[in-house]
């Protein structure tokens, strides 16, 4: 039997040796956890960043239309044409107090065109607008130019930060005045939170607006120059003429920004250097001490190894296999702890990531509804609004003529059409919480003749000839008294959009039959009718061929959807002879009385 061989004594210069040789693998190992880590940040940042810029745009969108809209209302009106009258201001002061508590905002107001405040939402305050002038201010001077005017600033009798949009009160090309509504935005600073990451917001002369760091408010970003200055002393938008230099050690922050163009800002989220130096510094660590514990196993079996050879020499070969193979089996075993921390990892990031996409689709679901709601009601209260305006005009004219019945009359139609505005808003609720009503027996004949009478000024302004090929005796469809009146007064004021820029002759042929068990209905215009791409898309809600001032792209969309709620159908297509057709299909009802409607 060979004798074993004596053992070896560890030499330890060898482990040093090693210790050296590994060392500068920490190098790469910082390199590689400062990449993924600043990475995992901006990428965090960016769509922390996007969420951002969409609630604040969001918040901008809902108000940019309310001065344009709420400018048509009659009492706004009389208070700009009788502003000595405090009875008119009276009724302003309070129409512009509920309608900012129904749409959120913190101020609306009312300004003549020499700038003076006639009426405002807070008439009742210390801080109250009305007799002050603004005349000043970028959106006054934009609105009076036609435009929506648009401009942020501090409030020179409040004190408070906020978005204004003015819009102009006309009445045909004359100028009653100026709309304007105060969006507050201290709320999108509230929404933040306390984060290591802080927020920025500058606006087109890069000072600081909304903050996360209330020092850094009203700091300017950049050198003003000149133009910059007095552009500052003329809109006087912050507490100060001189706003002080910004002061940031770029280096000591990762920054990430998104221009918002409509508008001229610059969001930024700014990082400190911080949250990505910690966990690399952790990462350092952690890889020298799985270093060191390295080593310092090695000169433990070393060491071990020694002893082990010494006692046992003659088992030294199959202790040395058995080392192996635990040597082998450890390592197998440390792969899959770390295949299944790693999945473990995934699986959170993974559900972390879904829950994030829930809220999103909740919240865009929600603004979506709410979207599409007021787009509707905007949309189905505008030809009763033109009808009441007309008929209100014509009463004035009536009453000055001494002419009180005919007046009596038209007031009534107005009653009238308030109650079918009623109506409308009671079907549009319903529609959006998806009520059921079974279908009723209605006359087509006798809601025709009110949808006509709705428009007939407007037609008879345009000189459109209109054809009827009427049956006689009433044809009884099944639908509701509201809702057929709402689907027939979109389908000929659309029939008007259309004949609006075609030149004389202008012409509308209605056509009513019995088509087995329903009533056709046939509407046929000679204007330019409807292109290839009109035609796929007409039934998609906001899908529009006209500018945005003349229609949202709701009728036929609204149209379609009533109709096949009654059971019917709407078929649109062109005529071979030139222009749009629409075919209006209900089911028939027995003949008898029409009962009142639960629209």
């Amino acid at each position: 039997m060979t004798p074993p061989e004596s053992p070896r004594r560890p030499r330890w210069r060898n482990l040093a040796l090693l210790a050296l040789l590994l060392a500068p693998l920490l190098w790469p190992l910082q390199h590689l956890a400062e990449r993924y880590y600043s990475n995992e940040l901006i990428e965090q940042n960016r769509q922390t960043l996007d969420l951002y810029v969409a609630n604040l745009l969001g918040s901008l969108r809902r108000y940019e239309v309310l001065p344009r809209i709420l400018g048509d209302l009659p009492t706004l009106r009389t208070a700009l044409r009788q502003a000595d009258n405090p009875t008119a201001k009276d009724q302003a002061n309070r129409l512009l107090n509920r309608l900012r508590k129904e749409t959120g905002a913190d101020v609306i107001y009312l300004m003549a065109p020499d700038g003076n405040t006639l009426a405002a939402s807070n008439w009742n305050d210390e801080d109250s607008f009305v007799d002050r002038n603004f005349a000043f201010r970028p959106y006054f001077r934009e609105a009076m130019a036609g435009g929506l005017g648009r401009f942020f600033g501090l409030g020179t009798t409040s004190g408070k930060r906020g978005y204004y949009f003015g819009a102009a009160v006309r009445d045909g090309t004359e100028v009653l005045g100026v709309l304007v509504v105060k969006v507050e935005l201290d709320h999108t600073e509230t929404l933040w939170g306390s984060t290591p990451e802080q927020l920025m917001v500058t606006d087109n002369l890069g000072v600081v607006i909304l903050t996360s760091q209330p020092e850094w408010r009203f700091r300017a970003s950049r050198a003003l120059d000149a133009d910059d200055r007095e552009q500052i002393a003329s809109d006087r938008p912050y507490p100060t003429l001189e706003p002080l230099d910004l002061t940031l050690d770029i280096d000591a922050w990762l920054i990430q920004s998104r221009e918002l163009k409509e508008i001229g800002w610059t969001v930024r989220i700014l990082a400190p250097i911080s949250l990505v130096e910690r966990p690399v510094q952790t990462v350092e660590a952690i890889g020298a001490a799985t270093l060191a514990t390295l080593l310092l196993l090695i000169g433990l079996m070393m060491q071990r190894r020694r002893h082990y050879l010494e006692r046992i020499a003659l088992d030294a070969k199959a202790r040395q296999q058995l080392e192996r193979r635990v040597q082998e089996r450890t390592q197998d075993l440390e792969a899959l702890n770390s295949r299944l921390k790693l999945e473990v990892l995934e699986r959170e990031q993974a559900q972390q990531e879904l829950v994030r996409a829930q809220d999103e689709l909740l919240q865009a679901g929600k603004l979506s509804a709410l979207g599409t709601m007021s787009a509707s009601i905007s949309h189905e209260l505008n030809q009763p609004l033109g009808a009441i305006r007309s008929y209100a005009d014509n009463a004035r004219v009536l009453l000055d003529q001494q002419r009180n019945e005919e007046a009596r009359d038209n007031l009534r139609l107005i009653s009238e059409l308030t109650a079918r505005m009623a109506s409308i808003i009671a079907h549009l609720r319903a529609f959006a919480r998806r009520d059921r009503h079974a279908p009723e027996r209605v006359a087509l004949q006798p809601a025709l003749d009110d949808a006509l009478a709705l428009l007939a000024k407007r037609r008879q302004a345009m000189g459109v000839e209109l054809i009827r090929d009427l049956p006689e005796a009433t044809l009884w469809v099944q639908a509701g008294e509201t809702r057929l009146r709402q689907i027939l007064s979109n389908l000929l004021a659309n029939a008007l959009d259309a004949l609006n820029e075609r030149p004389p002759v202008r012409r509308i042929w209605l056509r009513a039959e019995r088509q087995g068990d329903g009533v056709l209905l046939t509407l046929r215009d000679n204007g330019s009718g409807f292109s290839a791409e009109a035609l796929q898309r007409s039934r998609e809600p906001f899908f529009t061929t006209k500018t945005s001032a003349q229609g949202l792209g709701l009728g036929l969309a609204i149209c379609d959807t009533l109709t096949r709620a009654l059971g019917g159908e709407l078929i649109i297509a062109n005529h071979p002879e030139g222009g749009a057709q629409l075919s209006l299909y209900l089911q028939s009802a027995d003949p008898g009385v029409a009962f009142p409607s639960e629209d």
